[in-house]
């Protein structure tokens, strides 16, 4: 763990004197170098996740495709999002706009005696072994992760968002990002918010998002793979996941139409398996809406980023309205 931790801060300090630091003096920034050295990290975060992207992930893509792409430009407005969210432009769009608001509840929490609470402390020595400390806070935030999740597919006003994530017809390991910018921030101020109130630090809250976030884009992969009868059960796969995907299945229960659906666990399918939403069908159906299909309404999710953005705007002020 030290090697690592070790060699990551190595490259973040390289990066950050060789690329960041004369962009920001250079910008007349020099009073924001601190916060420039952090986002140097996320941007370092990015930068490996794409390369393991690119090297591993398309590598299985080609391997065992579950379809071919016949759509290939709705794929490259997945890599715009892609870049947007790994590469820190969706957390420097943060830093600026949300989290002053965080450092200012945090600091009211504070003012009124809420301590925060370190998970890793209720066993006295774990805090001392990282691997179980990173491991506690990781199965507390998939746990977090699958409510947030299902309340994405529950509350109706919060589904004209997160459907734009679901309207993708060709799932690739671009896909993971394709989300509403607004459906983007609710879920990130949560998880910040979390860490702020646990105690998480700054190295392993950066682990823990980039850890989730790459096996998130090996469960969005166009590759037929799963992971056996018991593996299956312990970890998400692209199987597992691309049921929460398919139409009339992931975002669908107890009917047609009715908001719900499968499969809503991010990296451990437990929660799935405790609270009785897992469909482990070794199946590989069509992924969308079902609003989408032309016998269905054919419903318009947007070709282009701007597009989509606007649209779920407006189905979110359209279900207002009729509310």
């Amino acid at each position: 763990m030290d090697w690592l931790a070790d060699g990551f801060a190595e490259l973040q300090l390289w990066l950050y004197e060789s690329l960041v630091q004369p962009l920001v003096f250079g910008l007349g920034g020099g009073n924001l170098l601190e916060d420039a050295f952090d986002a140097t990290g996320w941007l370092l975060v990015g930068l490996l996740q794409i390369a393991v992207m690119l090297l591993v992930f398309r590598a299985l893509e080609r391997w065992r495709p579950v379809e071919p792409l016949a759509d290939r430009a709705a794929v490259r407005v997945d890599m715009i999002y892609t870049l947007i969210h790994r590469l820190g432009l969706f957390r420097l769009a943060m830093f600026f706009s949300i989290d002053p608001l965080w450092d200012w509840l945090a600091g009211e929490l504070r003012m009124a005696g809420l301590p925060t609470w370190q998970l890793d402390a209720v066993w006295p020595g774990v805090s001392d072994i990282p691997w179980v400390s990173f491991g506690l806070y990781l199965l507390l935030f998939d746990f977090v992760n699958y409510w947030l999740h299902r309340a994405q597919h529950g509350l109706a006003w919060w589904w004209q968002l997160h459907a734009l994530h679901h309207s993708q017809r060709q799932m690739t390991m671009w896909s993971d990002n394709r989300n509403h910018l607004l459906d983007s921030v609710l879920i990130d101020a949560a998880f910040v918010l979390l860490a702020r109130l646990l105690g998480v630090g700054p190295g392993q809250f950066v682990a823990l998002v980039a850890l989730t976030q790459l096996l998130e884009s090996l469960q969005h992969a166009n590759v037929r793979l799963w992971f056996g009868p018991w593996l299956e059960r312990v970890l998400v796969s692209p199987r597992f996941h691309r049921r929460h995907h398919s139409i009339g299945i992931g975002h669908e229960s107890g009917g047609r139409g009715t908001l719900g659906g499968h499969n809503f666990a991010v990296l451990f399918p437990i929660w799935d398996i405790l609270f009785g939403t897992a469909d482990f069908a070794l199946r590989w159906d069509p992924t969308g809406v079902r609003d989408q299909l032309a016998e269905e309404g054919g419903r318009d999710y947007g070709r282009g980023f701007w597009a989509q953005q606007w649209l779920g705007l407006k189905r979110l002020a359209g279900y207002r309205r009729m509310s």
